[in-house]
């Protein structure tokens, strides 16, 4: 019997990997990632200041261009900072995911362009702005073109109708909405529901069997759960009695047994989980991204597009990710609302501020979740996708209708 050749324990050591002068990164002691801890919370505290201060001085420029003629003047200065919110808000989304999805899997993000990567959209909007656009030959031009305003310009609408603080407290005015009106909700699922167009006829003009199916898919899974999601929303409006917005959050003020907050997650949890998890198809974020499954369908829908055409697609999607985090935060989570704290009772310089404060915080909450769900869950097979809306969720949101339509009526 031959004996083993004896390795010695050095032999056995992997051998490490060497790093050159740009990789190498001395640890960092206590002090410096405190440091680092405070610079991002600086960061984020300026994102969230342009935020508020942007939506705050909505009374005022109302105040001052609110008369006959310049009201239109009005509205577009309030349109205007409307978009660079949303514009600043999608765009940083994209480096916060991609952040948070680094730490998730336990690498770096992008970190270099800027402080702390902080201009890392900027480079990322010139660098789509400047690619090439191909066009292939063989395609539908006029519907390849439209496609992906289709999903973006509705999923931009959209904001017109959402308020973001507190009305008036002496005249009941909005003025932290861009169009009041009191059929808000009805409105964001007619011009959500223009989407699956988009979608649709950019998988079909593409003239791609691959992208064909990515829009057959699509139309499908959003279609199935939208019905879905419109009836996790029935619950609320029965407790609201109303399709405004505004009137929803207010009707979630007070409290349940003197310390819960009256918010409708609570007396409405089957139609809140229903809803979040419909939002998730609806956005076709992972596990419900099988429209743009790479290991079956290249790249989906949006195969055949480049340069701001293929930007606009995933600006569209995170453009409905923050829809869908408004909404819950309106609709289910007290929108401004406080916990224990009257914003009608404060000045309106202080009051407005920390109800349009507490309504991202808890949006951004939210879109945190949808990012973190997307880096952690693996995808649906597609009948795994269908059955769950059809079988589970919408036999959900109807017998939540039917119980809080019974519970409404005996109380």
């Amino acid at each position: 019997m031959e004996t083993a050749d004896v390795v010695s324990e050095a032999e056995m050591k992997p051998t490490e990997r060497k790093l050159w002068v740009w990789q190498q990164r001395p640890a960092k002691s206590a002090r410096r990632r405190i440091v680092d801890l405070i610079k991002r919370l600086i960061i984020l505290g300026i994102g969230f200041g342009i935020f508020v201060g942007c939506i705050a001085v909505f009374p005022f420029v109302d105040s001052l261009l609110g008369e006959l003629l310049w009201g239109l003047v009005a509205a577009s200065v309030k349109a205007a900072l409307l978009l660079l919110v949303v514009f600043t808000a999608v765009a940083y989304l994209t480096l916060a995911e991609r952040r948070f999805a680094g730490m998730i899997q336990r690498r770096l993000g992008p970190n270099r362009v800027g402080w702390f990567g902080f201009l890392q959209p900027v480079a990322d909007g010139i660098k789509f702005f400047f690619k090439e656009d191909l066009v292939q030959d063989n395609v539908h031009k006029p519907l390849f073109v439209l496609a992906p305003a289709i999903i973006f310009i509705p999923a931009l609408a959209v904001f017109s109708v959402i308020p973001f603080g507190p009305p008036d407290a002496g005249t009941g005015m909005q003025h932290y909405q861009l169009a009041s009106v009191n059929i808000g909700i009805l409105l964001i699922f007619a011009l959500s529901s223009l989407g699956v167009y988009g979608i649709a006829l950019g998988g079909w003009a593409s003239f791609s069997k691959w992208s064909l199916f990515g829009g057959l898919r699509a139309g499908a899974q959003m279609i199935s759960y939208e019905i879905a999601l419109g009836m996790s929303v029935i619950g609320v409006l029965i407790y609201s009695g109303s399709f405004d917005l505004t009137r929803i959050v207010e009707a979630q003020g007070g409290s349940y047994l003197g310390f819960l907050p009256a918010w409708n997650v609570l007396p409405q949890m089957a139609g809140f989980v229903v809803f979040l998890v419909a939002a998730f198809a609806e956005t076709n974020r992972l596990p419900f991204d099988l429209p743009e499954a790479e290991q079956e369908l290249v790249g989906g829908y949006h195969t055949e597009y480049s340069s701001m055409k293929f930007a606009l697609f995933y600006l569209g999607e995170y453009a409905n990710m923050v829809v869908a985090s408004a909404l819950v935060t309106l609709l289910f989570l007290g929108g401004w609302l406080v916990p224990g704290l009257d914003l009608g009772a404060l000045p309106p310089l202080l009051g407005a501020p920390i109800g349009i404060f507490a309504f991202m915080l808890k949006m951004f909450i939210l879109l945190f979740l949808f990012i973190w769900v997307r880096w952690t869950l693996p995808r649906f097979r597609y009948d795994q996708l269908m059955a769950l809306g059809w079988k589970i969720l919408l036999p959900t949101a109807l017998g939540n209708v039917i119980l809080t339509a019974i519970f409404v009526a005996l109380l």
